[in-house]
């Protein structure tokens, strides 16, 4: 009989996996990697909100609030314009996150998970221009 829970293997063989390619990756990627974080930690949330499960729901709302405050931290304030919209536009996504928190709304959680796509499709873009 084995000492070793695989699952929690599986979990750190990941978390490592993770770390290698945080380590690895370039600037760009590494806005890809939260946009896909906080996509993952969404979708989490509202099948939890759907469910009912009122801790899965706010862990995984904290997380993604805490990936975008991230994101939002990152941006260059002194570029212009399009860093103060995607300031506010933030704002908006962590107020909207808060509300679904409070009112267990998933058409909130919804909607940020469209803005997010959004974000991360134009962000995917510039990859693309660049090669």
């Amino acid at each position: 009989m084995s000492n070793y829970n695989p699952q929690e293997a599986l979990k750190q063989y990941r978390q490592l996996g993770i770390e290698s390619e945080v380590n690895h990756a370039s600037p760009h990627r590494l806005i890809q990697m939260l946009f896909e974080g906080a996509l993952g930690r969404l979708a989490i949330a509202q099948g939890a909100l759907e469910r009912g499960d009122v801790a899965v729901k706010g862990e995984a709302l904290g997380k993604a609030i805490g990936i975008i405050s991230g994101l939002q931290a990152s941006l260059d304030m002194s570029a212009g314009e399009l860093s103060d919209n995607l300031s506010a536009l933030y704002d908006y996504i962590n107020i909207r996150l808060l509300e679904a928190s409070r009112q267990n709304d998933s058409e909130k959680v919804a909607e940020v998970i469209q803005l997010i796509k959004t974000l991360k499709s134009a962000w995917d873009e510039i990859a693309v221009e660049k090669s």
